[in-house]
């Protein structure tokens, strides 16, 4: 049902970046122009997201004996999923959380926080990373990294037309519709964008938790999580801001002007209910 919900979101993100060409367009050939303008903003958005969202954090590349533990836990799931294992990162922040990015998953890295590391257990962290595992082979870096340069490009067109104006309007149509359809596009793209997000959160969510066999253990750690991002929110400069929706919660302060609609997580409640419910199914599974 989640992966029916991406691709019936993502339907609708096209439709506003098409229907931004038509009502600034004078002809079916507009609209392919603008379309083409979007897929180059996602191939660049992509290109760049490992580097932006590791900056962002200031990570630090780790090996085996660096950080054993991270090391054994990835290998040993990567492994059971028989996908290549990714590079493994730590960044020094203090706020526990954690994130997923690169291009493919050959090309993939997985980052910890130091606070991460301090505050879960083997078992929870096991969890932690089977969610961050599946972001990378459910290729949701290049599906968040899509939707972010669709609802970019929306925005910047929509941005120009009204500065410097031009479409249907100077031949007698609706500057009223033409205009509040220029506006209220890229909310809609940012809302669409967002949904999208929330949405490979819980397939995350779910899938990480079949691969470890284990979904309490993420439900607990995602508790300890949403207490230690509460007591150690970071500032959002605009290089986390661009890598906050990769990350396994929110890393900014909660309740700050921001409703359910505009947050790149669901709420971490229906989550942990989410998997506390797919434990008893595997419970009924099992027995």
């Amino acid at each position: 049902m989640n992966t029916i919900k991406t691709a019936a979101l993502f339907g609708l993100l096209w439709a506003v970046l098409l229907g931004i060409g038509w009502v600034l367009g004078r002809g079916p050939a507009y609209i392919w122009i603008f379309a083409l303008v979007g897929l180059v903003g996602t191939v660049i958005s992509f290109w760049n997201s490992d580097t932006i969202a590791l900056r962002a954090m200031r990570a630090i590349p780790v090996t085996a004996q660096e950080a054993p533990r991270m090391h054994a836990i990835v290998e040993e799931l990567s492994r059971a999923a028989g996908r290549p294992m990714p590079r493994l990162y730590i960044s020094p922040t203090e706020q526990p959380n954690a994130f997923a990015t690169g291009r493919s998953p050959n090309r993939a890295a997985v980052c910890a926080t130091q606070g991460l590391l301090r505050m879960l257990d083997d078992r929870e962290l096991r969890g932690v990373l089977g969610h961050e595992l599946m972001h990378v082979y459910n290729r949701d870096i290049l599906t968040s990294s899509v939707a972010a340069g669709i609802a970019g490009v929306i925005t910047s067109v929509a941005q120009m037309a009204m500065w410097f104006g031009g479409g249907r309007d100077r031949e007698g149509g609706n500057i009223i519709a033409a205009l509040a359809g220029l506006i209220l596009a890229p909310i809609a793209a940012s809302l669409i964008q967002l949904a999208i997000s929330r949405t490979r959160e819980y397939d995350a969510d779910h899938d990480g938790a079949e691969l470890t066999r284990d979904p309490l253990a993420l439900a607990s750690a995602l508790q300890k999580i949403s207490g230690g991002v509460s007591a150690r929110p970071l500032r959002p400069d605009q290089d986390l801001q661009d890598a906050s929706h990769m990350m396994i919660a929110s890393p900014f302060r909660a309740g700050e002007g921001m409703t359910s609609l505009f947050a790149t997580h669901p709420p971490m409640a229906q989550r942990i209910a989410r998997l506390e419910a797919q434990a008893q199914e595997m419970g009924r599974g099992l027995g």
